[in-house]
């Protein structure tokens, strides 16, 4: 039987909450090993002016502990 466990972790990107995602999952694998899948909770952006000039993402990442 494997256990798991959910982190929340926040991500920001200038270029889409893909970017973002990707981001945060690479920078988790530095020190989280095992990670199995990531659920984006929320996302957000921030605006100026007229253009988004940043997409921020809340995501929970599932991990399996040895």
């Amino acid at each position: 039987m494997a256990i798991l466990k959910v982190i929340e972790v926040l991500s920001n990107s200038e270029t889409s909450w893909e970017d973002a995602t990707r981001k945060a999952v690479k920078e988790a694998s530095k020190t989280v090993k095992n990670i199995r899948s990531v659920y984006v909770k929320e996302q957000s952006a921030i605006v100026n002016g007229e253009n988004v000039t940043e997409f921020r993402v809340n995501l929970k990442i599932t991990f399996e502990v040895n």
